[in-house]
């Protein structure tokens, strides 16, 4: 696969996680607190999970599938074995969606009790960055690389990726000078890692929602944001270095938060810093009804040549099943605006980035939207190709 772009018919895929099986959860939560007693069968059963998720991606119509991130506790929390120079915080509280917090404080307490971090395997514990830091995950990775490949082996497909955590997501700076020179480390550092993964003949899928988040965080002003996003996307681009643009995909959302969400940037705030990426394909949330009206936006913002559009068409807010015919729709008209080669068929976010023992849409629901997802690819393409 040269580059990202469909050829006779729009390709499908997702944004990564996808919640465990109940029995690798149990696995995985005694490996985390230091009770498993047996290595070896723990990571056997990852092995396993993997090859089942993989299939069922297939089986339900996904083109570029990927490890459903099985061997990773939390999308916050799997560096804490990947990099030195960290240590996590369990006493300090990490504040999420702190306007929104503000604005539904009931709501809040209630949700992050009972869905959104009731039923983590790990504590999102803040990391705080008190020394120099170094990649040390090679062990880990190559685990991850090697059950995708065996997973792989065994189902067609036309692609496959892996995804990793951005610069801008990695912990809270106490060591380094300046906010840059961290981020500029924390990216050195992952490079070891994306490079990897693209040697290993996958995508390489960088995650940021930090980048939403930023134009929706009340503690900076305008300049102030500004000034980050640059440094963000400096330092995100100095880790990409020497890794073809085709072979990336860039992803940025609103997080994980079934919520109003009333207080979320706009598309339009984040578009710009988010098209600087050197990225080949661009994955931003399109089906949530607070953004689905943004698409107007690409009437007016010119994709880079040869890069690829993957909005969500279907939602992790939501346990309702997107009708085949709206997401053809919801397609097609990305299509029309950016060409029918540039747009590919995707979700808002991934359906489980913690590992979770109370995953927010119901697995059942998951594969369901997938079949939708892929129903909603064809009629597109038939619409779109005759």
């Amino acid at each position: 696969m040269a580059g990202q772009q469909n050829t006779d018919r729009i390709m499908t895929t997702h944004v990564g996680s996808l919640p465990r099986p109940h029995d690798l959860l149990d696995m995985m939560k005694a490996h985390l607190e230091g009770r498993n007693r047996d290595e070896a069968a723990y990571q056997a059963r990852v092995r396993e999970a993997v090859t089942e998720c993989v299939h069922k991606q297939t089986e339900c119509g996904i083109d570029i599938v990927c490890d459903g991130e099985q061997s990773k506790s939390g999308f916050f929390t799997y560096v804490r074995e990947r990099l030195d120079g960290f240590e996590a915080r369990p006493q300090q509280r990490r504040i999420m969606f702190a306007a929104e917090l503000a604005a539904f404080p009931e709501y809040y307490e209630q949700y992050f009790k009972t869905a959104m971090m009731g039923g983590g395997v790990a504590p999102a514990s803040p990391l705080v960055c008190t020394g120099p830091i170094r990649y040390r995950g090679e062990a880990a990775l190559q685990r991850d690389i090697d059950n995708l490949k065996a997973a792989l082996a065994s189902v067609a497909h036309v692609a496959a990726f892996m995804p990793a955590v951005a610069p801008s997501g990695v912990g809270e700076n106490e060591y380094y000078n300046t906010d840059e020179a961290f981020f500029h480390a924390v990216g050195a550092a992952l490079h070891t890692e994306y490079q990897a993964i693209v040697d290993a003949g996958f995508l390489l899928q960088i995650d940021d929602p930090f980048l939403s988040d930023l134009f929706g965080d009340p503690s900076f002003d305008a300049a102030q944001r500004a000034a980050r996003a640059e440094i963000y996307v400096a330092a995100l681009n100095a880790s990409l270095q020497g890794i073809p643009r085709e072979r990336i995909r860039y992803h940025t959302c609103y997080g994980i938060n079934h919520g109003p969400r009333i207080h979320e940037a706009a598309l339009a705030d984040v578009a710009d810093y988010m098209l600087r990426v050197n990225a080949g394909a661009y994955s931003f949330e399109a089906a949530n009804v607070r953004h689905e009206h943004e698409y107007h936006l690409w009437e007016k913002v010119k994709l880079p040549e040869g890069a690829v559009l993957i909005p969500g068409v279907i939602t992790h807010s939501s346990n309702i099943v997107e009708h085949p015919e709206w997401i053809a729709e919801r397609l097609v008209r990305f299509a029309r605006l950016v060409g029918r080669e540039n747009v590919m068929a995707g979700a808002d976010c991934g359906f489980s980035s913690q590992a979770t023992y109370r995953p927010e849409v119901h697995p059942t629901v998951i594969w369901a939207k997938f079949e939708a997802l892929r129903d909603g690819a064809g009629i597109a393409s038939r619409l779109l190709w005759g």
